[in-house]
């Protein structure tokens, strides 16, 4: 087994998924911990461009896993191609976001060749020659270090925001790329996929914003989520919400962040009344920027926040709209 960490990135209708620069990040960095070479994959049809796109970054090599029968998605071929791949391009680690779509097929990769999957990882350690994923536990109350005990490959899913994708290293000249055709036969895909679901025409995937204004307990009533919207507009950003107020129904279940909902890793992050209960903070601890506004100086948030307001919201959000809209012009 050479010591070869492969990132498997992730694209969507030919266009990189953007958590994928999060696990290219992590892959660095556990490259520079252990010193192992680390090359990227991607995986579909007619995927050559995004394969240039990986290549420009601090990479060995990317490979371009090329078949007519990978477009649309299936996890049937999906894992019969990167098990093809492996077979032939050996790999220590391979590593991939924690995305509904590694989820689908990654267990049934793993299995194929023997081997194990950690998912959901936010984190590693490399003591003692011995490399450790960490993964949270009872909603994130505690964490557990776990290793791999087989020969490998091992198979780690890191959670959205577990690592920042604006880390990402440059590399110098771009590194080769190499287009890698495998062959699916007749009768490996056994379903038929249809158009991509969405649970309603509002549903927005929360992990591709840039910008989240998320409303908690302190917004008090439904018809003030107004007010937050409002701010989301001014500054080109999406609405989000802590789990009691989708639970009320005052906004829709797709716009919840936390355990329960979804994990998110915007440039900026503004929690308006939200006290910080540990269910909410795992869901964007990983934001580059937190701004929380709050009137109790007490409120957990403030102890992961980067720029604390402490005062009630309905006094600072009216004039924050009104200077955003003035900077805008």
């Amino acid at each position: 087994m050479s010591d070869t960490i492969l990132v498997v990135v992730e694209q969507r209708e030919g266009k990189l998924n953007r958590v994928s620069w999060e696990t290219i990040a992590a892959g660095q960095a556990v490259s520079a911990s252990t010193g192992w070479a680390l090359e990227a994959a991607v995986v579909g049809s007619g995927v050559v461009s995004i394969a240039g796109e990986v290549a420009a970054k601090k990479v060995a090599k990317v490979y371009a896993i090329e078949s007519a029968k990978l477009e649309p998605y299936t996890p049937d071929a999906v894992a019969h191609a990167l098990k093809e791949f492996l077979g032939k391009h050996t790999a220590k680690l391979v590593l991939m976001p924690h995305t509904y779509q590694v989820r689908d097929f990654v267990p049934k990769l793993a299995t194929a060749l023997g081997s194990t999957a950690i998912t959901d990882a936010v984190g590693y350690k490399y003591e003692g020659g011995k490399l450790l994923f960490t993964r949270q536990m009872f909603q994130g109350k505690f964490v557990a270090d776990v290793s791999f005990t087989g020969s490998g490959p091992g198979f780690v899913t890191f959670q959205n925001g577990a690592f920042r994708a604006d880390k990402v290293e440059a590399g110098g000249a771009p590194a080769p790329v190499e287009t890698v055709n495998v062959v699916v036969p007749d009768g490996i895909v056994r379903n038929k996929p249809q158009e991509v679901f969405k649970e309603a025409k509002q549903a927005v995937d929360l992990t591709q914003a840039e910008i989240i204004v998320s409303v908690g307990r302190g917004i008090k009533e439904q018809k003030n989520i107004e007010l937050a919207k409002q701010l989301a507009d001014a500054l080109g950003g999406e609405i989000a919400a802590s789990r009691p107020i989708c639970d009320n129904g005052w906004l829709p279940m797709d716009r919840q962040i936390g355990s329960s909902g979804q994990t998110v890793a915007p440039k900026l992050y503004l929690a308006l009344g939200i006290s910080g209960a540990i269910q909410h903070i795992v869901g964007m601890k990983g934001a580059k920027s937190i701004v929380a506004i709050n009137k109790d100086s007490e409120a957990p948030i403030f102890e992961i926040a980067d720029y604390a307001v402490v005062g009630n919201l309905f006094d600072i959000v009216p004039p924050l709209i009104e200077e955003v809209k003035k900077a805008k012009g």
